[in-house]
């Protein structure tokens, strides 16, 4: 769909694009998490649990800002891991105020099962782009968001 806007040339180039995006991003988003309820997942939970088994032990506010959640969001989700087992909380020893988010044995097990459906979902859906429109798709995504993350709001 595009847009209805009666706007300038620029304008409407830019809503139809934006439109687009949105619409692909939806569609593949869930696409690619729809395994995620066999495991009584969500996405933030999952982003959590990615990112702790492939970067190791962060506090709140680095998960927040790496699966781009906020912070009052990310402690209901950390909660909610811990209430399952999958994640402790665990005092930084040089400073005890500062709380670092964990996988348990758990945790580490479920991701660890997850990961390579997780990708096979990816690859056959990205599959729809060449490797070389995945690569440009990537570019311009990085360009879009490294410009937008610059705005002052």
């Amino acid at each position: 769909m595009s847009t209805h806007y009666p706007g300038t040339a620029v304008e409407i180039t830019a809503l139809d694009s934006y439109i687009k995006l949105s619409r692909a991003t939806e569609v593949v988003t869930q696409r690619i998490h729809s395994h995620l309820s066999a495991h009584q997942l969500t996405i933030s939970q999952f982003g959590v649990l990615e990112a702790l088994y492939h970067l190791g032990p962060m506090t709140v506010g680095q998960l927040g800002s790496k699966i781009l959640r906020s912070s009052g969001n990310m402690t209901l989700v950390i909660d909610n891991l811990v209430k399952r087992a999958l994640v402790r909380r665990e005092p930084r020893p040089e400073d005890r105020r500062c709380i670092e988010i964990h996988l348990t044995a758990a945790g580490t097990a479920l991701i660890a099962q997850i990961m390579p459906q997780h990708v096979t979902g990816v690859v056959q859906t990205m599959a729809a782009l060449t490797t070389e429109e995945q690569q440009q798709l990537a570019t311009l995504c990085k360009k879009l968001g490294l410009s937008v993350s610059r705005l002052v709001v």
